[in-house]
């Protein structure tokens, strides 16, 4: 059997990997949930926008050592068999990526898990030590985000997919080979994807992957095919 065309997968985290938002489950956790509630509200009426709503979200985690959200992250549900679908990958040639609003100390521990290759996708700063401080400058940008992995991993857009289940996902996927969405919140952002699924187990997600076809259509998502 061929091998697939893809060198690159790209993954976002919250919604996509895990079956609830990692951020409410951490404002959950540390007594957070009404700031948590009032980020999203503000997001969802269009009041607020990407870069306003991460750095909002991250001060949930300020004053709390990394050691404690990382207990929470380890704890939030997820997709079953998330480090054998990298694996599986992996077997296949493909480097696996997060592309992904999330901070470095959210990230290092998803890779870990998981076992990603790479992340990228905000800019900015927060420091961590003693404890979490607030955010400085960031930017929700996986634009750029996308650009920096292609460049560390000496891949080209067309060879990559991009894997999210929200607005800021199919953003990306005109930049792409091809865009996969899982779970998609709203639904009707499927008819973006190049495959849409609807699944708790990664491993569906990576053998729709390993089947998909590159984009034919002028460059542009056709109609998603919906599992």
């Amino acid at each position: 059997m061929a091998r697939p065309p893809w060198r690159l997968v790209t993954v976002d985290i919250d919604g996509t990997l895990t079956l609830v938002h990692g951020w409410r489950a951490l404002a959950e956790r540390f007594g957070r949930t009404e700031h948590y509630e009032r980020t999203m509200a503000r997001i969802r009426s269009r009041a607020a926008g990407e870069d306003e709503t991460i750095a909002s979200l991250v001060e949930i985690a300020m004053g709390r050592t990394i050691a404690e959200v990382e207990t929470v992250l380890a704890q939030t549900p997820k997709l079953a068999h998330i480090p054998e679908g990298v694996r599986r990958l992996h077997e296949e040639g493909i480097v696996a990526a997060l592309l992904t609003h999330n901070p470095p100390y959210v990230t290092a521990w998803y890779r870990r898990f998981g076992g990603f290759d790479d992340a990228a996708g905000l800019g900015g700063t927060q420091a961590t030590e003693p404890v979490i401080g607030p955010p400085v400058g960031l930017r929700a940008d996986k634009a750029t985000g996308l650009a920096e992995l292609l460049g560390r991993q000496d891949v080209r857009a067309e060879d990559t997919v991009h894997v999210g289940d929200a607005r800021p996902d199919v953003a990306v996927f005109p930049r792409v080979g091809a865009g996969v969405l899982v779970n998609a919140k709203p639904p009707e952002l499927e008819s973006d994807a190049d495959l849409a699924l609807r699944t708790t187990d990664f491993l569906d997600v990576v053998v729709g992957i390993l089947h998909l076809p590159r984009r034919r259509v002028n460059g542009a998502p056709g109609r998603a095919a919906v599992f």
